[in-house]
């Protein structure tokens, strides 16, 4: 088979990302991971599998200030940067538009103002170059970066998916068609860590700092309760351990107690931890399945990671992870994505509409 290239462009929140991807299993260029320092990274993807490159602008600094990501400034900033980032990814890629197959962008579920710079862009692309446009859906982006660094990896599989909007278990049945096995009845685990950083004055992005803050903390500290559902031993619950660390948090304020923030970051990071982790071993154990993957922004978290790579070798599990850069918003995963996509034989019209609330098997 001919080889199939395809543009990525990831922009439903606050990273403006581009990547070509053909192909895709093999990555040819590690400049993602050389810049992410200066949160500016280049890309492209081949065949589904092979990232040649994949360019990335991250607005985190210009969030910082307000704790949090501000839509109105998301999208001034996807304006500005997003024809620059596609360019870069070209480059970087060494291939021009006559070297794309498809134009693949993320149309939900995100900030619906983010998502229409990217899908206005991608249909402008794709009408102009005369080019298949594919709307790919970004948790299932997230979803497919796992088989970018595993050659090996193919469906059906079990798939934890944790970031700051969602929290899914699910059973990847084939390449975008999913059965959602468990989800959280409230807040998503990233959405967690984000409002315990800021409680204790961490700030944003609160996922990393509090993976940071957890390394000289005791997990065992604070003794904070693991969530249940019980009409869905796989659903999750996250607002009952995020309520019980901020009363922990008043409390101590009342009674004018130094707050130890390592050991209470540690010990909710374990909560979380294991509420995540259980429920994924459980499916695998009870279904019979033998891999499992992770995917989404928590997906980078140092704990969690190693946690799930500890119970899947006690279980006979093979457990796949993105590296980290792989975990956050990126392009690569939008063009891995779009390749299986395209190869189902899907194209979007120029009537493709940004969807902020997609739920994950929606179209």
């Amino acid at each position: 088979m001919a080889d199939i290239t395809i543009l990525g462009i990831e922009s439903s929140c606050d990273e403006t990302a581009a990547a070509v991807v053909r192909n895709g299993r093999e990555v040819l260029s590690n400049i993602i991971s050389s810049q992410i320092a200066i949160h500016t990274e280049y890309g492209v993807v081949e065949d589904g599998r092979k990232v040649l490159s994949s360019a990335v602008n991250s607005q985190v600094e210009e969030h910082r200030k307000y704790g949090g990501v501000v839509p109105e400034i998301a999208s001034r900033k996807h304006l500005e940067k997003i024809d620059d980032v596609i360019a870069l990814a070209l480059k970087e890629a060494h291939c021009t538009f006559d070297d794309i197959d498809a134009i693949a962008v993320t149309y939900g579920p995100g900030l619906v103002g983010a998502l229409l710079v990217g899908v206005a862009e991608a249909k402008a692309l794709a009408y102009a170059l005369k080019k298949p446009l594919i709307g790919v859906h970004h948790i299932e982006g997230h979803v497919s970066a796992n088989y970018i660094e595993n050659k090996e990896l193919e469906p059906p599989f079990a798939c934890l998916i944790v970031s700051g909007g969602h929290t899914h278990l699910v059973v990847v049945q084939d390449y975008g068609k999913f059965e959602i096995v468990g989800r959280s009845r409230d807040d998503a685990a990233g959405e967690a860590f984000d409002k315990v950083a800021r409680a204790v004055g961490l700030g944003y992005p609160g996922g990393p700092k509090v993976d940071a803050a957890s390394k000289t903390g005791n997990p065992q500290a604070i003794a904070f309760p693991r969530g249940t559902v019980t009409d869905n031993p796989y659903d999750f619950t996250f607002s009952g351990i995020k309520s019980n660390v901020l009363n922990y948090i008043n409390k101590a304020k009342m009674m004018n107690t130094v707050i130890d923030v390592p050991d209470l970051c540690a010990s909710f990071q374990e909560a979380v931890t294991d509420s995540l982790v259980s429920r994924a071993i459980m499916l695998c154990r009870e279904r019979g399945y033998h891999k499992l993957a992770i995917a989404g922004g928590v997906a980078s978290n140092s704990h969690i990671r190693a946690r799930m790579e500890e119970e899947c070798a006690k279980n006979g599990i093979t457990f796949y992870r993105p590296s980290p850069v792989l975990c956050t918003d990126n392009a690569a995963m939008i063009g891995c994505a779009g390749y299986y996509e395209y190869l189902h034989g899907r194209r979007d019209g120029l009537d493709l509409n940004a969807c902020p609330n997609l739920k994950l098997g929606e179209r």
